[in-house]
């Protein structure tokens, strides 16, 4: 469960543990493809301010092309993830909080997977550190080994 009533956290902290569907509506837009679900765990607790404190847990496997040679890539997220939800109108700037309404019933923690994995998700990743990349004139994959551009602009 992501989503928990104010009501039930004044009783104390309360488990979060979910899975979310590769095609969950909340990743829409992101430009991610995930190759299994997500799977989010951690606590939510009220604090002394009045704001709701979420340690949690996040691990994905994104799907990715390497930057160098094109090839295809399982990249794997596993982070944890430490935000405040607050109506303090003053924290609302800090990138670690996600602003709640005044009278707020419900705390989603959804959000703040989205914007992790989002920020956990290498750019420009690589299939392996020393990958060699493509030929820039014939395209040949230079993991697999010299192209014949080498040997035949080589001099002897």
């Amino acid at each position: 469960m992501l989503r928990f009533h104010v009501r039930d956290l004044r009783a104390g902290p309360a488990s979060t543990e979910g899975t979310l569907a590769p095609d969950d509506p909340a990743f829409a837009g992101l430009g991610l493809q995930f190759r299994a679900p997500v799977t989010v765990e951690g606590v939510l607790q009220p604090t002394d301010a009045g704001d709701y404190l979420w340690r949690g847990h996040v691990r994905a496997k994104v799907a990715g092309e390497c930057r160098r040679c094109l090839s295809d890539v399982t990249l794997d997220v596993d982070d944890e993830i430490d935000v405040l939800f607050s109506a303090d109108p003053e924290l609302a700037e800090e990138p670690s909080v996600y602003p709640l309404a005044p009278q707020v019933d419900v705390i989603d923690v959804t959000p703040a997977v989205r914007e992790e994995l989002v920020l956990s998700v290498p750019p420009f990743p690589l299939c392996r550190a020393d990958c060699k990349g493509l030929c820039p004139r014939c395209g040949a994959d230079l993991n697999a080994g010299p192209c014949s551009c080498a040997r035949a602009g080589s001099t002897s």
